[in-house]
């Protein structure tokens, strides 16, 4: 810091541009060995600085989405025994589903990465500034039926129905009694080719049937989500087996 002036430093607290101060004497030397033009420093200071807000802001909106900050698509272990459909999820990373109102279905065994696929399209979207929620199928039925408790339940499916895109993870794990069945068609219903979601589940959409309480209801759920989806299909061994802890000798 013994580069920069106290009248420096102090100018730039007084911009809000405080955070350029750790960066600032290394940016300075080089721009001196370089005989660097100051307006091409004054523009990598910037850039530095907007690119910092940028993450900034985009970790705030991750978090408050609901969105883990490790689950994007630069932490995908391509080396993983998994299959899946690269051109697909190459065209669901381009978020033209989205602008197009269509759904993603993420349908795979326990551990194949299904949520890290689900969350890392979530960081997409909020790249994009496009709104997101992101939560599991239990926590949002869970959501919906304290809020019927406290009088928040209308605003709260109005959340869940409005948002540009809803990821709902690990839907069908259980069974669903009437109330959340009908939770789940309001949903879908609302949301049926004016937003979009991204669903991921163990089961084939087929056998939530089995776990939805009205079966009209839900054969009109499955009919309308289906029919308006992508169905991305991941096959083989469990992530979580390269996670396990081992003792080493």
């Amino acid at each position: 810091m013994n580069d920069v002036s106290p009248d420096l430093r102090r100018a730039l607290r007084s911009l809000r541009l405080g955070k350029l101060l750790p960066v600032l004497p290394e940016r300075l030397r080089i721009a001196r060995e370089r005989k660097q033009d100051p307006e091409d420093l004054l523009l990598t200071l910037f850039t530095d600085e907007i690119e910092r807000r940028n993450q900034q802001r985009h970790a705030r909106r991750a978090k408050a989405a609901g969105l883990l900050p490790s689950l994007v698509f630069d932490e995908w272990d391509r080396t993983a025994n998994v299959s899946i459909d690269v051109a697909l999820l190459d065209e669901l990373r381009t978020l033209r589903f989205i602008d197009a109102h269509h759904h993603a279905l993420i349908v795979g065994p326990v551990g194949v990465g299904k949520t890290m696929l689900a969350h890392a399209l979530g960081h997409l979207a909020v790249l994009r500034d496009i709104g997101v929620i992101c939560l599991t199928a239990d926590k949002l039925l869970h959501t919906l039926r304290a809020s019927r408790l406290d009088g928040t339940y209308e605003r709260e499916l109005r959340r869940f129905c409005d948002v540009d895109l809803l990821i709902v993870d690990d839907l069908g794990l259980r069974m669903m009694d009437a109330r959340e069945s009908t939770d789940l068609y309001e949903i879908v219903c609302a949301r049926h080719r004016k937003r979009s979601m991204i669903v991921s589940s163990n089961r084939e959409p087929a056998e939530w049937l089995t776990v939805l309480a009205d079966p009209l209801h839900g054969q009109a759920l499955v009919d309308r989500f289906t029919n308006n989806a992508y169905d991305l299909i991941v096959e083989g061994e469990s992530y979580r087996k390269r996670q396990k802890p081992t003792h080493s000798e």
